[in-house]
C-alpha cells in the first residue's frame, strides 16, 4: 500500500504539467483528455479538452493530477509536497524555479537538520517545502 497526492488544479492542469516539466523535469506519463473518456457526456460543456486524468514523475515519485470540475482557482490547503534534492546547488536551483510567480514562505537557510531548507508556494497555489538530503554541518 502506499499514497499518492492527487491534485486538482480546476482547469489549470496541462499549464500546471509544463510548468512542473521546465521547473522540476517532471515527465507526464499519462494524459487522458475528457472527450477522450468511454462517457464524453459526463463533463461540462465546454471542457471536452480538459484533462481528465494525468500522472506525472519528479524524481522517483508519481504524482496524479486533474483539472478537476474546471471551476476555477485551486485551493490547496493544509499540505506541502516535500521536494528531497542530492545537492545545495540542485534545492537552489528547483526553489527558484517553483517560486517563479509563486509566493516564498521561507527562503532557504541552514538548519540544524540540513544545509539547506525552504518554504513555497507555487504559482498555482501548491506548497512546497525544499531541502538538501545532506545534514547540515
Amino acid at each position: 500500500m502506499f499514497i499518492q497526492p492527487y491534485l486538482y488544479f480546476e482547469g489549470r492542469c496541462e499549464e500546471a504539467l509544463e510548468f512542473y516539466r521546465s521547473a522540476v523535469g517532471a515527465q507526464v506519463t499519462v494524459l487522458m483528455r475528457w472527450k477522450d473518456g468511454p462517457q464524453p457526456q459526463q463533463h461540462a460543456p465546454g471542457t471536452e479538452n480538459k484533462v481528465m486524468h494525468a500522472a506525472f514523475r519528479i524524481g522517483d515519485t508519481e504524482v496524479l493530477a486533474s483539472d478537476g470540475r474546471s471551476q476555477g482557482r485551486p485551493t490547496f490547503q493544509g499540505f506541502a509536497l516535500a521536494l528531497s534534492t542530492s545537492s545545495d546547488a540542485e534545492t537552489e536551483r528547483v526553489f527558484r524555479s517553483l517560486a517563479e510567480g509563486g509566493q516564498v514562505l521561507q527562503e532557504l537557510t541552514s538548519t540544524f537538520f540540513t544545509s539547506h531548507f525552504g518554504m513555497l508556494v507555487d504559482r498555482f497555489g501548491v506548497a512546497w517545502t525544499l531541502l538538501t538530503n545532506v545534514p547540515a554541518k
